[in-house]
């Protein structure tokens, strides 16, 4: 891989994974990261209950925060980066309404 896929991809066990968006701030990559690890986190314990509805609900907090970082959607490299953050803030915004982080 070059030196700019390197930048844009994660390889592990032969597999490409999109990397986080290295342009967002410490405090937005922080707060998202942490909803991703509540919501798969949420995915189990739902699955473990065989609560399919919140099965749903806690996927769709894991893609929230997998677009707000970047890692899915739109190429975040083939975006402006004043249109990244703002679809990041939107994404932690929708997230902080559906689960509140823990104070």
């Amino acid at each position: 891989m070059s030196t700019v896929d390197d930048e844009r991809w994660l390889v592990v066990d032969g597999r490409r994974w999109r990397r986080t968006d290295p342009s967002l701030p410490d405090d937005v990559r922080d707060a998202l990261t942490s909803h991703l690890g509540r919501a798969r986190s949420a995915v189990g314990v739902a699955k473990r209950r065989g609560d399919d509805d919140a099965v749903a609900a806690a996927r769709r907090r894991v893609g929230l925060a997998k677009h707000g970082l970047g890692e899915r959607g739109p190429r975040w490299w083939d975006r402006p980066e004043p249109e990244r953050l703002a679809a990041a803030r939107t994404a932690l915004d929708e997230l902080d309404t559906l689960a509140p982080p823990d104070v």
